[in-house]
């Protein structure tokens, strides 16, 4: 079970918050002020802590330097963006606005503390194992992912414009997150956005701001205040054709018009993007500007989906169960021979989501040691899985040579897996 301070000076948010992370497992304890905080806990001992940025006395941000190696995700109101990119300029892992939605909150707090055990867990591995093995926070060594951590590494010393194609829980926030912290802005904020979250009507106030009355009396959006950081446009076919052509003007010139500003401002940002949609298709559809898709296309990175990356899955699924047992307090688990081949043999059409969520419920309601194959609750009768079947096929006929007869595959393979070869695949 991780241990969360929470630092927020209104009782009834403070209150409320406990609740919410409390019925998710987490252990909880609060602080009205920095000064509290530090007069009645050890700040290195949590796990995570959520600071208020205004707070009586010194503010939330002071937390960043204090607490150590511990990360800080703050809080701020709506209009307060500025001054949470600068939190993040000062080292904050993230910050939320307030009023936040419940499982937004929930998941940052998730993904944080799953970043950080996959640091602690790198830090922790073989010394003699070379260091360009893998990539800080990603786990796996199939040849599909290897090429992933080599164009990570030549990309993220530059500031060229970067677009991750991948299914829906495959990691392109993670692989974002990476490229970042591998460029020359590391020490700058990275702001996500979700395009596909934000209503069409609202995104691109959101993103360029927005004039109040015609006079400089309005508001600046996210792109300038990522200002000298690094930009990430998740699902960005989403956006709608007259923002496009706004991002376009943005991109080409490095200025952004209105928003609150006296005139045109310059602004430097990396932009990385990312889609699960075939944005050629959409060009030729007319729903994707094309002369924006090859400025955003400038290199490209493609991130397999879990099915395509074998031993991988094994590995992956290990790290989740020793971060479901720590998180929520429970004794070490294992996996059992079935539950293995379950793992190995399914398609995960969810990719890393899923088997996450599969590992997470099986550590919950689960008390054995050994985790059975039907703990994980896997249908292999979900629709859609032959449709993988049949676009892999597809892939494998257009790169391979010429197959000898083979027989078709079935949607549910229950491999025969030895335990000697897979049973234990270590993570550390």
């Amino acid at each position: 079970m991780a241990d969360i301070l929470v630092v927020e000076d209104e009782s009834v948010i403070r209150s409320a918050l406990k609740r919410l992370l409390e019925r998710n497992k987490f252990r909880v304890f609060e602080a009205a002020s920095v000064k509290e905080a530090e007069e009645h806990f050890q700040l290195d001992r949590f796990c995570l802590i959520i600071s208020d940025l205004r707070l009586p006395g010194a503010p939330g941000t002071e937390l960043i330097r204090r607490a150590g190696e511990v990360p800080v995700l703050i809080m701020t109101s709506y209009a307060s963006l500025r001054s949470a990119v600068d939190a993040m300029r000062l080292g904050a892992v993230d910050y939320i606005a307030k009023p936040f939605d419940h499982d937004d909150l929930l998941a940052t707090i998730k993904r944080i503390l799953r970043e950080r055990s996959a640091q602690c867990l790198a830090r922790g591995r073989d010394a003699a194992r070379p260091a360009s093995d893998g990539i800080d926070g990603m786990i796996g060594s199939c040849s599909a992912i290897l090429e992933v951590y080599e164009r990570i590494r030549r990309v993220a010393p530059t500031s060229t414009s970067v677009l991750i194609h991948g299914e829906t829980g495959t990691g392109k926030e993670l692989v974002a997150r990476a490229i970042h912290r591998a460029s020359k802005r590391s020490a700058q904020p990275l702001i996500s956005v979700n395009c596909a979250a934000i209503p069409g009507a609202l995104i691109e106030s959101e993103l360029f701001g927005f004039d109040k009355g015609g006079a400089a009396g309005g508001r600046g959006g996210i792109i300038e205040a990522a200002n000298g950081g690094t930009l990430f446009l998740d699902e960005i076919g989403e956006l709608p054709l007259e923002v496009q052509a706004r991002l376009l003007r943005f991109i080409q010139s490095g200025e952004l018009h209105g928003g609150g500003g006296a005139g045109p401002r310059t602004v430097d940002v990396r932009l990385i993007s990312a889609t699960q949609r075939n944005l050629k298709a959409l060009c030729e559809e007319g729903k994707f500007r094309q002369d924006l898709y090859y400025r955003i296309n400038v290199v490209e990175l493609t991130l397999p989906p879990l099915r395509a990356r074998g031993t991988d899955v094994l590995r992956i699924a290990e790290f989740l169960l020793d971060d479901a047992c720590r998180r929520h307090d429970k004794t070490a688990k294992r996996f059992s021979a079935e539950a293995i081949e379950a793992i190995t043999a399914y398609r995960w059409p969810g990719n890393v989501r899923e088997l996450e969520n599969a590992v997470e419920r099986a550590v919950i309601l689960g008390d054995e040691q050994e985790i059975p194959g039907e703990a994980l609750a896997i249908d292999f009768g979900l629709p859609g899985l032959a449709e993988l079947d049949a676009v892999d096929a597809r892939h494998d006929e257009r790169e391979a040579p010429p197959p000898a007869p083979k027989t078709r595959r079935k949607t549910c393979r229950w491999k025969s897996i030895s335990s000697a070869s897979c049973c234990r695949i270590r993570t550390t």
